[in-house]
Parts: C-alpha cells; structure tokens; sequence
C-alpha cells in the first residue's frame, strides 16, 4: 500500500496534465469525439506515461495541490498554443469570405461549437484532414510526452506571468496572423482587382447594375482562384503544422525555465 500511494499520485497528476491539453488541443478537443472516449483515451496515455518518465516517489499533501494546478495549466497552454496557430486557417477564411461577400453566412462549426466563416469552414476540414494524413496527432501526443523533459512533474511553479511568455504568445499571434494572411492573399488581391475593374465599368456604363453583376462574378472569380492555388495552400497548411510544433517546443522551454 505504501508503495501504490506515490504511483497513484503521479498518476494523477500525469492525468491532469493529459486531459488538460486534450480539453484544448486542436483535434483533440473537437465536439465531434465524445467525451467518454477523450477521458479513456486521456487515462490510457497517462497510465502509459507514467512508465515512461522518470518520475519522483510523491505524497498527496499541501504541495501537491500546487502541483496539480501546475498541471492543469501547463497542459492547457500548451494546448492553447497549438489552437492559436491553428486557428489561422478560419482567419485566412474570414479574410477571402469577407471580399467574396461570404461573411454574412457564418455557419456553426461542429467542432468547437462556434460560428466560422464557409471557407474558413472548408479550410479547417482540409486541414484536419491534412493533419491526420501527416500523423500531426502523434506530434501532438510527443508534444505532451517531451512536456516532462522541459517541465519536470515535480517542478512546483514554472514561468507562467513571465513577460518572456507574454511576449512569445503575442509573437505567435503575429506569426499566425501572417500566416493567414499569406492563405488569404491571392484571392484577396484577385477579387481587389475585380472591385477595381467592376468600379470602372460601374463609370462607364452607368445603366448596368454593377451589384447584381458583380456578386456572381466575384463569386465565380473567387472559385477558380482557389483551384488554381489549392496547392499552394496544402503547402501553407504543412508550413503551419511545422510552426506549431516549433511554438509547443519553445512553449515548453520557456515554462521550464530555459
């Protein structure tokens, strides 16, 4: 009994941490996987998980309270992290639907729940699908394995509040951002050019209803872009995948002190 009562408390703990990140990870946390098979699958991999670290004989006393918080948040940001650079894909959505005339119909993502733009709809699925294919999910799960090399399981209080962290997550918005951007750009710029040359018909032929014209054609436009540089996004989508591992490793390195 003596000897199960510091498994079981490091057993708690790898769980918290585990199911932490599963309740914000990308994929993970989607809707779509019930919560009795992400709970299963949480417990599984910190049973695993527990005989894989090293891990110090603990006892459940004040200090592991504070140990469990620490847990608890660690897991959830680096889940958050990965969210945030994933959610370029529904930015750069928002961005083509908004001059395509698309933002009025926002539908509910059965993923999260929330209202997403139709393209940016059309892009997280691609890229849900792209992330599988790639095996993103088992980086996701050696994200949260190499977690206990940079943050110890008994390190009582990482570097949360730091303004090191601060700053690596607002540059990780940024780095989003201008990854979204550069998804978006092509068809942005496109139907920019087809405003421009709408506008001037709009000038010389006063007579034609340049909105009932324009829409279809934007639309149209639009379309045909996004075939043409559909690889070009697949290739965007991989860059994206390689910037969230690399921010969950200097997410980690920051949290334990480095």
């Amino acid at each position: 009994m003596d000897e199960l009562i510091p498994s079981l408390a490091v057993y708690l703990l790898v769980l918290t941490r585990v199911t932490a990140f599963f309740v914000t990870a990308p994929l993970f946390s989607y809707r779509s996987i019930p919560a009795t098979h992400r709970i299963i699958l949480g417990a599984l991999l910190a049973w695993m998980l527990v005989y894989s670290i090293d891990a110090p004989e603990l006892e459940i006393d004040g200090a592991y309270l504070l140990l469990v918080m620490k847990e608890a948040m660690t897991g959830l940001f680096i889940g958050i992290i990965a969210f945030i650079v994933m959610s370029a894909i529904q930015i750069a959505g928002g961005f083509i639907d908004f001059q395509m005339g698309f933002a009025i119909a926002n539908v509910i993502d059965p993923q999260t729940g929330a209202q997403s733009p139709l393209l940016g709809q059309f892009f997280n699925s691609l890229a849900i699908l792209l992330l599988l294919a790639l095996n993103g999910h088992h980086m996701l799960l050696d994200g949260i394995f190499y977690s206990y090399q940079f943050i110890p399981i008994d390190q009582l209080w990482p570097a949360f509040g730091e303004e090191r962290l601060i700053e690596f997550v607002v540059r990780t918005f940024a780095a989003s951002f201008a990854i979204a951007f550069q998804m978006a750009i092509p068809i942005v710029a496109t139907l920019f050019l087809v405003d421009l040359a709408l506008g001037i018909t709009a000038r010389t032929v006063p007579q034609l209803n340049i909105f009932v014209v324009g829409f279809p054609i934007k639309i149209g436009v639009s379309f045909v872009v996004l075939f043409i540089t559909m690889g070009v996004m697949v290739q965007v989508m991989r860059k994206l995948f390689e910037v969230m591992i690399l921010s969950i490793r200097d997410l980690m390195v920051l949290l334990g002190g480095g």
